[in-house]
């Protein structure tokens, strides 16, 4: 096995078609309300990825059920992942997650809650209360932590620390819940050792899965300005599939790989374009792979 991926992790845990269903619960982020900061992230643009977005975004039941629907005919799904994507997830009094984690308790087939957040929005309390839909679900946090260096946060105003990010990945594993970290790379200013020395970090935690993005360009953000200005270098397919690659050999081996690319729409999609072409960024990767492991 070449890496552990998410499709074989949910072979193994349900032994059925499962399919994961992205939500928006209307939550905000500090870094676009004013806690932190108004701006967000120099790449952030919810329109780019997400299945319900606007000014008017049905209830979660509404979403659950229409996204069931079309999985149930599309993919044959008979189980699912409610996972919650938009914003950050944890970012609300506990009663109003409480209220909007409960949802789930009326779709029979919904076998897993995964919670998208920052590291910098959980305290003892939240994590006490997503821990107790452990007993009847496969419950992941997925934290962004994009990268391990100040200075890259910094340029990409996402406002928080590695030390946040530790002490959030630590706290959360140790109440018994699964961490999945999300990692850019290709991010402004690093280099191939940047990344990798992330990597190294990385493996050090007690990390349960991992999702990769590339850094690319979408429109209406700060990123796209310093795009058409000249002020960044995007990834060719080839360099990022030999990063990644080094990357994931890092990684202790039962470490699930859930994506190995983002994606984004391609109306809002700049650069890169090969972003959204899956089987070559994964017959790209898996070459890789095999050519790290035969010259073991």
């Amino acid at each position: 096995m070449l890496y552990y991926s998410f499709n074989d992790y949910l072979k193994q845990k349900f032994h059925t078609r499962v399919h994961r269903l992205s939500l928006n619960a209307g939550f905000s982020c500090p870094n676009r309300d004013g806690a932190l900061d108004n701006k967000g992230c120099i790449y952030c643009n919810e329109n780019a990825f997400s299945h319900f977005h606007g000014e008017t975004i049905p209830s979660i039941e509404t979403q659950i059920e229409k996204s069931m629907t079309f999985a149930r005919e599309r993919f044959n799904a008979k189980k699912f992942i409610a996972y919650f994507q938009n914003g950050s997830n944890t970012y609300a009094s506990i009663e109003t997650l409480k209220k909007t984690y409960d949802i789930i308790k009326k779709f029979p087939d919904i076998a897993g809650l995964y919670i998208s957040t920052r590291p910098d929005c959980v305290e003892e309390e939240k994590l006490n209360l997503i821990k107790t839909y452990t007993k009847d679900y496969d419950v992941w946090i997925e934290y962004g932590l994009q990268t391990f260096h100040n200075k890259t946060l910094e340029l990409i105003n996402r406002r928080h620390t590695p030390e946040q990010s530790i002490s959030a990945i630590k706290t959360t594993a140790e109440k018994g819940i699964k961490v999945a970290v999300h990692i850019i790379l290709g991010l402004p200013g690093e280099t191939t050792y940047d990344m990798l020395k992330t990597g190294e970090e990385i493996s050090k935690l007690p990390i349960s899965g991992i999702k990769f993005h590339v850094m690319h360009v979408v429109k209406n953000t700060a990123l796209e300005k310093m795009y058409f200005q000249g002020k960044i270098k995007l990834l060719e397919l080839n360099e990022y599939a030999n990063i990644l690659a080094t990357f994931i050999n890092l990684l202790r081996e039962n470490t699930v790989i859930m994506r190995l690319v983002s994606t984004a729409k391609m109306d809002t999609l700049i650069a890169p374009e090969w972003i959204n072409q899956k089987h070559a960024v994964q017959k790209a990767v898996i070459n890789k792979l095999m050519e790290l492991k035969k010259n073991k």
